[in-house]
């Protein structure tokens, strides 16, 4: 069995854990950001992963030559989602209407968010732990002949 897949897959999957985790703390930080009327502000961010589609051939070439295959690609983008309007006559970046613009991060979604990507990063974690006991293991089997 070649440990070094396991390795890599679990370390791919904690490099989109981590930066799922960067994103959401970057949205939680910049919640109550505002921009002066008429101007964008924050918008919040997603992560998003795309798998790489491969052929058998190339899954061939790169076994036998040894380098290691990317199995996805991690693009960060800015979300679709509508300002918070806040009415706040007062605030210096109150338009017209005196309502201020908010960045429409919802609280609760980013906490889940990271929540959920500390959890997706200790099972990776915990599989190259197991991946390395096995490995180490199967070692001492085979030099105790």
């Amino acid at each position: 069995m070649d440990y070094r897949a396991i390795f890599e897959i679990s370390a791919a999957g904690m490099g989109v854990e981590k930066k799922r985790l960067e994103v959401a703390t970057l949205n939680l930080a910049n919640m109550n950001s505002t921009a002066p009327a008429g101007t964008e502000g924050y918008r919040p961010l997603r992560v998003i992963a795309h798998a790489i589609k491969t052929d058998f051939g190339s899954i061939m070439d790169a076994q036998l030559s040894g380098v290691a295959q990317a199995a996805q690609t991690l693009e960060v983008v800015p979300s679709e989602v509508a300002p918070r309007m806040i009415k706040d006559p007062g605030h210096p970046y109150a338009d017209a209407q005196g309502f201020v613009s908010y960045p429409g991060v919802d609280q609760g979604t980013e906490m889940i968010t990271a929540m959920t990507a500390l959890r997706a990063y200790e099972a990776n974690v915990a599989a190259v732990g197991m991946a390395r006991a096995m490995a180490t293991r199967a070692l001492d089997i085979g030099g105790s002949r």
